[in-house]
Protein backbone atom coordinates (compact mmCIF):
# COMPACT_ATOMS: atom_id res chain seq x y z
CA UNK A 1 0.00 0.00 0.00
CA UNK A 2 3.05 2.38 0.87
CA UNK A 3 4.32 1.89 -2.56
CA UNK A 4 1.18 2.39 -4.06
CA UNK A 5 0.79 5.35 -2.13
CA UNK A 6 4.44 6.97 -3.64
CA UNK A 7 3.44 6.06 -7.07
CA UNK A 8 0.42 7.77 -7.26
CA UNK A 9 2.04 11.19 -5.69
CA UNK A 10 4.58 10.98 -8.24
CA UNK A 11 2.11 10.77 -11.08
CA UNK A 12 0.28 13.43 -9.63
CA UNK A 13 3.56 15.62 -9.36
CA UNK A 14 4.13 14.80 -13.15
CA UNK A 15 0.66 15.91 -14.41
CA UNK A 16 0.64 18.76 -12.01
CA UNK A 17 3.66 20.08 -14.34
CA UNK A 18 2.34 18.87 -16.92
CA UNK A 19 -0.77 20.78 -16.09
CA UNK A 20 1.28 23.84 -15.45
CA UNK A 21 1.75 24.37 -18.81
CA UNK A 22 -1.41 24.67 -19.91
CA UNK A 23 -3.64 28.30 -19.97
CA UNK A 24 -5.56 28.65 -16.74
CA UNK A 25 -9.04 27.57 -17.84
CA UNK A 26 -11.85 30.79 -16.99
CA UNK A 27 -15.66 29.71 -16.37
CA UNK A 28 -17.47 33.70 -17.10
CA UNK A 29 -19.96 31.98 -19.38
CA UNK A 30 -21.90 29.04 -21.18
CA UNK A 31 -19.26 28.85 -23.63
CA UNK A 32 -16.81 29.00 -21.49
CA UNK A 33 -18.31 26.14 -19.64
CA UNK A 34 -18.85 24.13 -23.03
CA UNK A 35 -15.25 24.87 -24.41
CA UNK A 36 -13.97 23.14 -21.85
CA UNK A 37 -15.72 20.34 -22.06
CA UNK A 38 -14.94 20.07 -25.56
CA UNK A 39 -11.77 19.70 -24.95
CA UNK A 40 -11.52 17.18 -22.27
CA UNK A 41 -14.54 15.31 -24.48
CA UNK A 42 -11.70 15.07 -27.31
CA UNK A 43 -9.08 13.50 -25.33
CA UNK A 44 -11.02 10.25 -25.28
CA UNK A 45 -8.70 7.50 -26.35
CA UNK A 46 -5.71 10.39 -26.43
CA UNK A 47 -3.31 8.94 -23.84
CA UNK A 48 -3.34 5.05 -25.27
CA UNK A 49 -2.72 6.23 -29.14
CA UNK A 50 0.45 8.27 -27.72
CA UNK A 51 1.50 5.22 -25.74
CA UNK A 52 0.71 2.37 -28.13
CA UNK A 53 1.37 4.05 -31.58
CA UNK A 54 3.15 6.53 -30.95
CA UNK A 55 5.43 5.46 -28.02
CA UNK A 56 5.52 8.04 -25.58
CA UNK A 57 4.65 7.13 -21.92
CA UNK A 58 4.15 9.60 -19.04
CA UNK A 59 8.16 10.51 -18.63
CA UNK A 60 7.19 12.62 -22.10
CA UNK A 61 4.45 13.99 -21.64
CA UNK A 62 5.90 17.52 -20.69
CA UNK A 63 7.54 17.55 -24.11
CA UNK A 64 4.20 16.55 -25.71
CA UNK A 65 2.31 19.52 -23.98
CA UNK A 66 4.85 22.11 -25.24
CA UNK A 67 4.25 20.55 -28.65
CA UNK A 68 0.86 20.21 -28.59
CA UNK A 69 0.69 24.11 -27.82
CA UNK A 70 3.14 25.24 -30.50
CA UNK A 71 1.03 22.79 -33.21
CA UNK A 72 -2.03 24.44 -31.86
CA UNK A 73 -0.67 28.73 -32.00
CA UNK A 74 1.39 27.18 -35.72
CA UNK A 75 -2.48 26.52 -37.34
CA UNK A 76 -2.33 30.43 -37.84
CA UNK A 77 0.44 31.07 -39.26
CA UNK A 78 0.88 29.33 -42.95
CA UNK A 79 4.78 29.07 -42.60
CA UNK A 80 4.40 27.35 -39.23
CA UNK A 81 1.59 25.39 -40.30
CA UNK A 82 3.40 23.61 -43.06
CA UNK A 83 5.99 22.82 -41.22
CA UNK A 84 4.38 21.02 -38.49
CA UNK A 85 2.08 19.36 -41.35
CA UNK A 86 5.74 17.94 -42.22
CA UNK A 87 6.62 16.83 -39.06
CA UNK A 88 3.29 14.73 -38.50
CA UNK A 89 3.75 13.55 -41.98
CA UNK A 90 7.55 12.73 -41.10
CA UNK A 91 6.32 10.60 -38.26
CA UNK A 92 4.03 8.62 -40.59
CA UNK A 93 6.54 8.39 -42.89
CA UNK A 94 8.90 6.51 -40.00
CA UNK A 95 5.91 4.15 -40.01
CA UNK A 96 5.52 3.64 -43.44
CA UNK A 97 9.45 2.49 -43.62
CA UNK A 98 9.36 0.48 -40.62
CA UNK A 99 6.10 -1.52 -42.22
CA UNK A 100 8.29 -1.85 -45.48
CA UNK A 101 11.04 -3.37 -43.96
CA UNK A 102 8.88 -5.64 -41.70
CA UNK A 103 7.27 -6.69 -45.42
CA UNK A 104 10.84 -7.56 -46.69
CA UNK A 105 12.47 -8.91 -43.64
CA UNK A 106 9.64 -10.25 -41.34
CA UNK A 107 11.70 -9.03 -38.28
CA UNK A 108 11.34 -6.09 -36.21
CA UNK A 109 14.81 -5.34 -35.38
CA UNK A 110 16.47 -6.20 -38.66
CA UNK A 111 17.37 -2.85 -41.06
CA UNK A 112 16.88 -4.40 -44.92
CA UNK A 113 14.99 -0.61 -46.37
CA UNK A 114 17.60 2.26 -48.36
CA UNK A 115 15.77 5.05 -45.48
CA UNK A 116 18.30 7.64 -47.68
CA UNK A 117 16.25 6.33 -50.86
CA UNK A 118 13.09 5.69 -49.51
CA UNK A 119 12.95 9.60 -48.12
CA UNK A 120 14.95 10.57 -51.27
CA UNK A 121 12.02 8.89 -53.59
CA UNK A 122 8.86 10.28 -51.47
CA UNK A 123 10.37 14.13 -51.32
CA UNK A 124 10.77 14.38 -55.36
CA UNK A 125 7.21 12.79 -55.70
CA UNK A 126 5.70 15.06 -53.11
CA UNK A 127 7.55 18.49 -54.52
CA UNK A 128 6.53 16.87 -57.93
CA UNK A 129 10.29 17.40 -58.99
CA UNK A 130 9.85 15.82 -61.99
CA UNK A 131 13.83 16.53 -63.06
CA UNK A 132 14.73 14.77 -59.20
CA UNK A 133 12.44 12.08 -60.01
CA UNK A 134 14.79 9.29 -61.08
CA UNK A 135 10.87 6.76 -61.57
CA UNK A 136 7.28 7.80 -61.98
CA UNK A 137 4.04 6.80 -60.06
CA UNK A 138 3.17 4.16 -62.69
CA UNK A 139 6.36 3.06 -63.01
CA UNK A 140 7.42 2.80 -59.02
CA UNK A 141 3.62 1.12 -58.95
CA UNK A 142 4.43 -1.50 -61.27
CA UNK A 143 8.28 -2.44 -60.30
CA UNK A 144 6.80 -2.79 -56.65
CA UNK A 145 4.12 -5.15 -57.71
CA UNK A 146 6.18 -6.98 -60.18
CA UNK A 147 9.84 -7.65 -57.77
CA UNK A 148 8.30 -7.32 -54.22
CA UNK A 149 8.22 -10.89 -53.87
CA UNK A 150 11.89 -11.93 -55.49
CA UNK A 151 13.63 -9.38 -54.06
CA UNK A 152 11.95 -10.60 -50.76
CA UNK A 153 13.08 -13.78 -51.63
CA UNK A 154 16.48 -13.23 -53.08
CA UNK A 155 17.10 -11.60 -49.28
CA UNK A 156 15.69 -13.96 -47.03
CA UNK A 157 17.48 -16.82 -49.19
CA UNK A 158 20.98 -14.98 -48.51
CA UNK A 159 20.03 -14.99 -44.93
CA UNK A 160 18.55 -18.29 -44.47
CA UNK A 161 20.63 -19.71 -47.08
CA UNK A 162 22.37 -21.96 -44.19
CA UNK A 163 18.95 -22.75 -42.78
CA UNK A 164 17.67 -23.64 -46.25
CA UNK A 165 20.55 -26.02 -47.08
CA UNK A 166 20.36 -27.80 -44.75
CA UNK A 167 16.15 -28.43 -44.56
CA UNK A 168 17.56 -29.50 -48.58
CA UNK A 169 19.92 -31.80 -47.21
CA UNK A 170 17.28 -33.47 -44.48
CA UNK A 171 15.37 -33.98 -47.52
CA UNK A 172 17.82 -35.72 -49.87
CA UNK A 173 18.89 -37.85 -47.01
CA UNK A 174 15.49 -38.41 -45.89
CA UNK A 175 14.12 -40.04 -49.03
CA UNK A 176 16.47 -43.18 -49.24
CA UNK A 177 15.18 -44.56 -46.20
CA UNK A 178 13.05 -47.45 -45.87
CA UNK A 179 9.14 -46.77 -46.49
CA UNK A 180 9.73 -42.94 -47.35
CA UNK A 181 7.94 -42.75 -50.96
CA UNK A 182 8.34 -39.17 -52.95
CA UNK A 183 6.18 -37.93 -55.43
CA UNK A 184 6.66 -36.06 -58.92
CA UNK A 185 6.14 -32.54 -56.72
CA UNK A 186 8.99 -33.40 -53.97
CA UNK A 187 6.55 -34.52 -51.53
CA UNK A 188 7.71 -37.32 -49.30
CA UNK A 189 5.61 -39.93 -47.27
CA UNK A 190 5.66 -42.57 -45.25
CA UNK A 191 2.52 -45.21 -44.62
CA UNK A 192 1.87 -46.03 -40.95
CA UNK A 193 -1.34 -47.20 -41.08
CA UNK A 194 -2.99 -48.23 -44.30
CA UNK A 195 -6.62 -46.88 -44.49
CA UNK A 196 -9.13 -48.88 -46.48
CA UNK A 197 -12.13 -45.99 -46.87
CA UNK A 198 -12.71 -43.91 -49.38
CA UNK A 199 -9.96 -41.03 -50.79
CA UNK A 200 -11.12 -37.74 -50.50
CA UNK A 201 -11.75 -35.56 -53.61
CA UNK A 202 -10.29 -31.84 -53.83
CA UNK A 203 -13.73 -30.61 -52.95
CA UNK A 204 -14.08 -32.35 -50.12
CA UNK A 205 -14.08 -31.68 -46.13
CA UNK A 206 -12.13 -34.15 -43.59
CA UNK A 207 -11.82 -34.67 -40.36
CA UNK A 208 -7.73 -35.36 -39.00
CA UNK A 209 -5.63 -35.38 -36.58
CA UNK A 210 -2.34 -34.51 -36.72
CA UNK A 211 1.05 -32.86 -35.43
CA UNK A 212 3.47 -30.78 -37.05
CA UNK A 213 7.42 -30.33 -36.64
CA UNK A 214 10.36 -28.75 -37.87
CA UNK A 215 13.26 -30.66 -38.89
CA UNK A 216 14.41 -30.57 -35.01
CA UNK A 217 11.54 -31.91 -33.63
CA UNK A 218 10.21 -28.38 -32.51
CA UNK A 219 6.68 -28.91 -32.76
CA UNK A 220 4.67 -26.07 -34.01
CA UNK A 221 1.03 -27.67 -33.98
CA UNK A 222 -1.47 -30.23 -32.56
CA UNK A 223 -4.54 -31.66 -32.90
CA UNK A 224 -3.68 -34.04 -30.08
CA UNK A 225 -2.67 -31.62 -27.54
CA UNK A 226 -5.73 -30.01 -28.05
CA UNK A 227 -7.69 -32.95 -28.02
CA UNK A 228 -9.64 -31.78 -31.22
CA UNK A 229 -9.75 -33.13 -34.88
CA UNK A 230 -9.54 -30.61 -37.35
CA UNK A 231 -12.06 -29.87 -39.99
CA UNK A 232 -11.12 -28.21 -43.50
CA UNK A 233 -11.72 -28.67 -47.00
CA UNK A 234 -8.89 -30.59 -48.67
CA UNK A 235 -7.90 -27.88 -50.87
CA UNK A 236 -8.15 -25.10 -48.12
CA UNK A 237 -4.41 -25.88 -46.90
CA UNK A 238 -0.71 -25.75 -47.55
CA UNK A 239 -0.24 -27.72 -50.99
CA UNK A 240 1.68 -30.48 -49.94
CA UNK A 241 -1.22 -31.14 -47.14
CA UNK A 242 -3.93 -31.48 -50.20
CA UNK A 243 -1.64 -33.85 -52.29
CA UNK A 244 -1.44 -36.21 -49.44
CA UNK A 245 -5.05 -36.12 -48.63
CA UNK A 246 -6.01 -36.72 -52.17
CA UNK A 247 -4.00 -39.83 -51.70
CA UNK A 248 -4.98 -40.95 -48.60
CA UNK A 249 -7.89 -43.63 -47.63
CA UNK A 250 -10.01 -42.82 -44.52
CA UNK A 251 -8.40 -44.71 -41.99
CA UNK A 252 -4.96 -43.53 -42.75
CA UNK A 253 -1.93 -42.49 -40.47
CA UNK A 254 0.40 -41.41 -42.82
CA UNK A 255 3.98 -39.13 -42.01
CA UNK A 256 4.63 -36.27 -44.67
CA UNK A 257 7.44 -34.73 -45.24
CA UNK A 258 6.33 -31.16 -46.96
CA UNK A 259 9.32 -28.91 -48.84
CA UNK A 260 9.30 -25.61 -48.25
CA UNK A 261 7.79 -25.32 -52.49
CA UNK A 262 4.64 -27.17 -50.91
CA UNK A 263 4.32 -25.52 -47.60
CA UNK A 264 4.86 -21.88 -46.83
CA UNK A 265 8.08 -21.09 -49.02
CA UNK A 266 9.97 -17.53 -47.76
CA UNK A 267 6.98 -16.56 -45.41
CA UNK A 268 8.07 -16.63 -41.48
CA UNK A 269 4.60 -18.16 -39.64
CA UNK A 270 5.13 -18.27 -35.74
CA UNK A 271 7.68 -20.95 -35.04
CA UNK A 272 8.17 -22.20 -38.73
CA UNK A 273 11.10 -20.18 -40.23
CA UNK A 274 11.48 -19.52 -44.04
CA UNK A 275 12.30 -22.42 -46.11
CA UNK A 276 11.33 -24.55 -43.50
CA UNK A 277 10.45 -28.43 -44.74
CA UNK A 278 7.30 -29.89 -42.24
CA UNK A 279 7.35 -32.48 -40.95
CA UNK A 280 3.41 -34.06 -40.01
CA UNK A 281 1.90 -37.30 -38.75
CA UNK A 282 -1.37 -36.87 -40.33
CA UNK A 283 -4.61 -39.43 -39.46
CA UNK A 284 -7.20 -39.10 -41.67
CA UNK A 285 -10.08 -39.84 -39.62
CA UNK A 286 -13.23 -39.24 -41.55
CA UNK A 287 -14.69 -37.51 -44.83
CA UNK A 288 -17.43 -34.67 -43.57
CA UNK A 289 -20.59 -35.44 -45.49
CA UNK A 290 -22.93 -32.32 -46.51
CA UNK A 291 -26.22 -33.60 -45.12
CA UNK A 292 -27.52 -30.92 -47.26
CA UNK A 293 -26.62 -33.02 -50.41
Amino acid sequence: MKKLGIALIAAAGLFASCAGNAPTATFKSGVDTLSYAAGVANTRGLRPYLEQQMGIDSTQMKDFIRGLKTGVKASEDEKQKAYYAGIQIGQQVKGMIDRFNYELSGNDSVRVVNDDNFLAAFIAAAMEDNKGMMMDMDSAMNYLQNNMERIKSDYLAKTYAEYKAANEKFLAENKTKEGVKTTPSGLQYKVLVEGKGEVPAADARVKVNYKGTLIDGTEFDSSYKRNTPATFGVSQVIKGWTEALMMMPVGSKWQIFVPQELAYGSRETGKIKPFSTLVFEVELLEIVKDDKK
